[in-house]
Parts: C-alpha cells; structure tokens; sequence
C-alpha cells in the first residue's frame, strides 16, 4: 500500500510537469539519416545521441568484437591529432565523449557546452572519416579489451549472459558477446579496424538525437557540415534469425558459493502491436523491482535471492524476455523451479487489476524523468529511434500504456510464459539442498566465500528501461 501511495504522488508531481520533449522537430539530413531535436535553453549545453548501423551483429566471422573494438578506438586519435592530442582536446573544452557497440548499433554520446559544440561536431568529424588506428593506442586499447574478457571469466552474471547468447541466438552473429573472444581480439589488425569503419560508419542508417541549447537553423548547418563528408554508402542487412532458444537447463562449472541463472524465452519485436501489452506484462512479472510477482515469490515468501528481474528486449533481427537470478549453490535448482512455477501461474491467470494498475501507474508516471536533463532526453530519444519508430511516439507513449486492459495482459502472457520453452543457463556448481521454502522467510545471505574463489554480486531488479537486460547490456572497456 505505501508503495502504491508513494507511486500515485510520485506520478502526480510528474504529470504536472511538462515532459521537456513534447515537442520533438525533425531536421533533414537526407533520406538515409534521421535527426530529431528538442531545443532547450535552460542551460547552455547541448547532448548529443548519434547512432551509426556498426553494431556487433556486424562482426565477420572470426573477428567477434570488431565493431566493440573499433569503437573503443573512435577517440583514440584522428586527422593530424595523435591519441594524447585528441584526449587533451576534448579535456580542454570539458567535451564528454563516448562511444559503445550494442548488436545493431555503435551509439556515440556527445555532451558540450553551446560554445564548444562547433569544436565537438569537428572532432566528430575527423574521428569517422580520417581515424589513426596507431600501433600504440592500439596495443594499449586491446589490451584493456582482454583485461575485461579475463575478468569477465571469473563473474558468474557475465559467464552465464554470455553461454545463454550463444544457447539462444545459435549460429546468428547476435550469438556472441559484444566484446568478442580472447582470441579474436588478439587477432583483430588495424586493417581490420580500418575496413570495418570504412564500411559502417556511414550516414545511410544514420540516427542523430540532439537535445539543448540551439536553434533548429543552426543545428541543421552543424549537422550538415559535419556529415557532409562522410561516406553514404549502405550498410548490408544482418541475417534472419531461425529459431531461438535451446529449451532446458545447461550448466556452466564454477567454483563460487553463489551461482547466476540467466533465462529466456522469445519476446515480441518491437513494431508488433502485443510489444507495449508485453512490456506491461514484464513489469508485473519481474519488471518491477519489489513489486514484482517474481520477487515477491523468490526473495520475499522464500528468501532464496536478494534480486530477481526480467526485461523484454527487442533487437533488429530478434526479441527476448530475458531475466537473471543468483542464490547460494545449494538453492540455485530450487530458486529456477520457483522462477518457472511462477511464470507459468502467470501465463494461466494473468495479473490482478491491482497489479495492473500500479504497474501503468508507475511505467507512465515516471516516464518524464527520463527526460530531466538534455543528456537524458538525447538518450531517451535515440533509443526511440533505434528501434525505428516514428517522431510523435513520445507524445503518445503513456496513452498506448493507459489503454492496455487486463484481457491484454492475459493474452500475451499466455503467449510470452511457457516455461517449457524456457532457456536457462546456470554459471556456478548446483549442489543439492532443501526444497524451496513455502512459507515466507528473511532474504538469503550470500554464504562465506570458498578461499580462492570470488564470489558474485547478487543480480539488481532490472531498470525501466524498455531496451535493458543480463544479457544485453552493451560491455564497456575502461579507459584511463
């Protein structure tokens, strides 16, 4: 009741709000480039969300991590600047860029205050159309890159993401990780690098969100001169994708006192009317943190985890209901029969009308802070554009929420959770234990560590994000 409470005033404050991009203009790049803006001049700084199709789904065979690798070296030195000259130049104007590979897309953010934007666009410019690729730099980068592949080897999250991609998407290049193998990366060549870029950072595909502190003329101009010199040639499709998932549990060996399950089963492309209905009927089910039925089954009633989330996740070529959970070794069998017992009463009957509510309550309440600042909103709606729907989306999102009715929820959660279909992989070493507990408890606590071993971080409840999972999180490499 406190949480219903807290989340009707919570929705209250922020319905009284203006969502500062109501008002989303288009600007034309060209018919292969699409540019939204939401002019703000309440701070004299302008974000900057450019998504290019250079994802890691376009990896060539045995070169997994390419584009991951490629756009790690993006600010790594470009035109006349070596790595330490384009570092400092950026520092100098307090420039915040970045830029990361997810399956489809490498997504470049940018943030300036209005003065340096000019500068910023420039340094843009020169990192796509003259990168270095110096032998240093690139040393430096690939070493960092396998640093986090051997880390990743030692975390159960990351060893269980990684064994279900290759499980559930097969043969398909969405398969493998995005930061790509040990191996390949050692062999990835500045050639490599230097034709990957030369044939995906383009503008045809090219996706540009820009909120802040500009006119429309004068972004239109700085946009213009920026790309013009890029190539604008088109980027191949990624392959179809067969069938997905390999239903059934496989297990990774660890040693560590508490293993993670990842598992999934085929979501709901994004352009298919059921995907809002889904989403909904995500948050019900695992979506929702401590309002969740997931939680309230595993962690509260039996306290086998601290955490247990679920995201719906739409790619290119694929959709994924996806969800993580970690307990000690001897209730990990349990904890995923609970997670499964669960799913299935949910497919059966579905959500109260409580349930229901609460949950449109919050998803369309809490939808104006994403757009609380200009890096936000630029990120917000690049996201609306990787997933190619249309400008007036943001002004009709939370109606498509309200309209949802509990005869919707049922239907596709009758077509979503069947867990016979359910694709589960466990990193860590079962071992027997109790059966489940059937009466509530205190939530479990990580048992000590085995001496030599590291033990995990228990899984958080997912984000309200529509595009955030286990699995999916695009893998950043650290730089200095």
């Amino acid at each position: 009741m406190i949480r219903r409470a807290l989340a009707v005033f919570v929705f209250a404050l922020l319905a009284a709000a203006p969502v500062r991009a109501a008002t989303i203009q288009n600007i034309d790049l060209g018919k292969n480039a699409t540019v939204w803006f939401a002019e703000d001049h309440t701070v004299p700084v302008i974000a900057f969300n450019i998504s290019l199709p250079a994802g890691s789904g376009y990896d060539p065979a045995g070169k997994a991590g390419l584009a991951a690798f490629a756009g790690a070296m993006m600010d790594e030195g470009a035109g006349d600047l070596s790595s330490k000259a384009f570092h400092e130049a950026l520092a100098n104007r307090a420039i915040g860029f970045s830029a990361r590979a997810d399956r489809d897309h490498l997504v470049i953010s940018i943030t300036t205050l209005k003065e340096n934007a000019p500068e910023a666009m420039r340094l843009l410019q020169m990192a796509l159309t003259k990168p270095r690729f110096e032998p240093d730099a690139l040393a430096r980068v690939r070493t960092q890159i396998i640093q986090s592949l051997q880390q990743d080897q030692a975390e159960p999250p990351r060893v269980a993401g990684r064994a279900f991609s290759s499980a559930f998407f097969g043969g398909h290049p969405y398969a493998h990780a995005t930061l790509g193998e040990i191996g390949s990366v050692s062999g990835i060549t500045a050639a490599d690098l230097r034709g990957f870029a030369r044939r995906h950072w383009v503008t045809h595909g090219l996706k540009v969100a820009v909120a802040g502190d500009i006119t429309k003329p004068a972004l239109a101009k700085l946009l213009g001169d920026t790309f013009k010199p890029v190539s604008n040639h088109a980027v191949p499709p990624l392959p179809n994708i067969g069938r997905l998932g390999r239903p059934g549990v496989q297990v990774v060996p660890m040693p560590v006192p508490q293993p993670t399950a990842i598992f999934g089963l085929p979501g709901i492309m994004r352009a298919d009317p059921d995907f809002i209905p889904g989403y909904v009927a995500n948050y019900i089910l695992g979506g929702g943190g401590f309002s969740s039925r997931l939680t309230d089954e595993v962690r509260v009633k039996r306290g086998l985890t601290y955490g247990v989330s679920t995201s719906l996740t739409a790619y290119t070529k694929a959709s994924v209901m996806m969800g993580s959970v970690a307990t000690r070794a001897n209730a990990i069998r349990q904890t995923v029969q609970v997670v499964k017992d669960t799913m299935a009463k949910f497919a059966t009957e579905g959500p109260t009308q409580t349930e229901l509510d609460d949950a449109k309550t919050y998803l369309t309440g809490s939808f104006p802070m994403a757009f609380a600042s200009n890096g936000g909103t630029a990120s917000q709606l690049g996201t609306f554009q990787r997933q190619n729907l249309d400008i007036g989306y943001v002004a009709r999102r939370n109606s498509l929420i309200q309209a949802v009715t509990i005869a919707d929820v049922r239907r596709v959660a009758k077509r979503l959770y069947d867990p016979a279909k359910l694709t589960v992989v466990i990193a860590g070493t079962p071992s027997d234990g109790r059966p489940a507990p059937q009466v509530a408890r205190p939530p479990v606590r990580p048992e000590p560590p085995v001496p030599g071993t590291t033990p995990s971080a228990p899984s958080a409840p997912a984000a309200d994000k529509p595009l955030t999972g286990p699995v999916t999180t695009p893998q950043t490499v650290k730089k200095p």
